[in-house]
């Protein structure tokens, strides 16, 4: 992944203390394009996929909290269920 290319990234975590949660969602939502709650979709360069699990590093209570970071295929075709709505794509130019 260059430093220039964006990738959709699943960013979630699990955050015990209010506190933090709070610091981790405000963090995240410069990122965000799509999700809920603890549950985030995020297209990230390789520079801001470093810069997340960095502050994310940071802001958690490592012996207390996880997050996991996936990464997925955006050409796969998505489930959608309920509300659910596919992320917009509009915002990035996808080779």
């Amino acid at each position: 992944m260059s430093d220039v290319a964006r990738t959709l990234f699943l960013v979630c975590y699990d955050v015990c203390e209010a506190k933090r949660r709070r610091q981790v969602q405000r963090y995240l939502m410069a990122y965000k394009i799509g999700g809920q709650k603890s549950f985030f979709e995020c297209w990230l360069t390789a520079a801001d996929l470093r810069d997340v699990r960095r502050t994310l590093a940071d802001l958690l209570d490592l012996r207390a909290d996880r997050a996991h970071i996936f990464q997925l295929d955006p050409r796969m075709r998505r489930d959608l269920l309920g509300r659910a709505t596919q992320p917009p794509t509009d915002l990035f130019l996808i080779v």
